[in-house]
């Protein structure tokens, strides 16, 4: 029985609701502006677009943009919340993803078997020649890549 009396004043709701919104979009509607008259036709075919020569016109200049120096960029990548002030959490939440990495089983603490298990197969990696030693060549390919810079959009 209860249900039967929900429903039927969840129904007798949203009828309500309804015709407070039909009235709502009716009154807007009729204070809406009149449809814009089309121009007439100049030439051609009805719906061509005119031909204007824009002669010497010249549109406004863009903006310049500041050029910013390299380190006031690095500044800002540290930086998030852009108060010109680095504080504890925002210098060190760079390296949150590579602690992450480092964290094999992921409690939050860095054991020391962890750090040294990928030291260990960074240096097997970097030892081509396999004489447990790094040359010169070798210890430079242990050297960070560097990120290429991409487009920030697909324009």
């Amino acid at each position: 029985m209860n249900r039967i009396l929900l429903g039927g004043l969840a129904a007798i709701l949203m009828l309500g609701i309804g015709m407070f919104w039909w009235q709502g979009r009716a009154q807007v509607e009729q204070a809406a502006p009149p449809p814009m008259a089309e121009p007439p036709a100049q030439g051609g075919a009805e719906g061509d677009l005119p031909n204007v020569d824009p002669g010497d016109l010249k549109g406004p200049s863009p903006p310049e943009a500041s050029e910013l120096s390299r380190e006031e960029r690095r500044f800002f990548r540290y930086d998030r919340d852009r108060d010109r002030k680095i504080s504890r959490n925002e210098m060190l939440s760079t390296r949150s993803d590579a602690f992450r990495k480092l964290d094999k089983d992921g409690n939050n603490l860095l054991t020391f078997e962890e750090w040294a298990v990928t030291t260990v197969d960074r240096f097997e990696g970097a030892d081509t020649d396999g004489n447990d030693e790094l040359s010169q060549q070798e210890f430079a390919a242990t050297r960070p890549k560097r990120r290429t810079q991409r487009p920030r959009c697909k324009c």
